[in-house]
């Protein structure tokens, strides 16, 4: 049996909490591989530390949606039109589906919204897990105090399950390798679910034990696998992206 952690921490209001959101992404030296194209859609590989979308911030203009519409200096074209139906995490690697005109983005958005596009995952988890397969279901809410952090609250959160099983248990250190397929798409969800059961993602700098973070130097997080109706022909596609970890 998996023991639950709540890592709820409350506040009392002689506890001032005042949000700056000043971050600035890294430099990210990595590039985004194609790994599929053709007039409709691009299937990618982004690196980890390239956010999906620039922020707001002047200095995190570099993106995959900015790198794709302007090219990649002897890389890649530029795709123009590339929209981004779904997002990953700055520290997430794998796989995203970009629609090339603005017909296949629709058909791509929603299904998305209707959910018919299955996403699975890779991670590395730090200690080993007992079970070899199961489910973790535990609502979801942001953290107004804590920004950009989200929390698992009985009260207030929203219904988020997390499917899991195990690839591979090892040692020195203890870790486990595992994949998921998140039935609800909720913002960190993989990675608050699996601190919440006490087996935080190596690397995480959110969502973390005493030395998980600093046990990989990146997220160990990664979009392996996608699922979806191509948005012209109809054609049930499934890429794989194996994780490079």
């Amino acid at each position: 049996m998996i023991n639950l952690i709540d890592n709820s921490t409350s506040h009392t209001p002689s506890e001032p909490h005042i949000i700056v959101d000043d971050f600035v992404a890294p430099k990210c030296a990595g590039f985004i591989e194609i790994l599929y194209q053709d007039d409709d859609i691009l299937l990618i590989n982004k690196p980890s530390g390239l956010l999906s979308l620039s922020g707001k911030n002047p200095l995190n203009w570099d993106s995959v949606h900015y790198r794709l519409v302007h090219g990649q200096k002897g890389l890649t074209a530029a795709f123009a039109e590339a929209k981004l139906p779904h997002r990953l995490d700055l520290g997430t690697s794998g796989i995203m589906i970009v629609g090339l005109n603005a017909k296949a983005s629709k058909h791509l958005n929603k299904q998305f919204q209707a959910r018919t596009i299955q996403k699975c995952y890779v991670a590395m988890l730090e200690g080993v897990l007992a079970v070899d397969e199961g489910s973790i279901t535990a609502p979801i809410a942001k953290d107004k105090l804590f920004f950009p952090r989200v929390k698992i609250c009985q009260a207030t959160g929203k219904v988020a399950v997390s499917e899991y099983s195990v690839l591979e248990r090892l040692k020195q250190p203890c870790r486990t390798l595992v994949q998921f397929t998140p039935v609800t798409g909720r913002t960190h969800q993989l990675r608050i679910h699996s601190q919440f059961i006490g087996h935080p993602i190596l690397g995480c700098d959110l969502y973390k034990s005493a030395q998980s973070e600093h046990m990989a130097g990146r997220l160990q997080l990664h979009a392996s696998d996608l699922y979806f109706e191509h948005p012209t022909t109809s054609e049930k596609i499934h890429i794989n992206c194996p994780h490079p970890f």
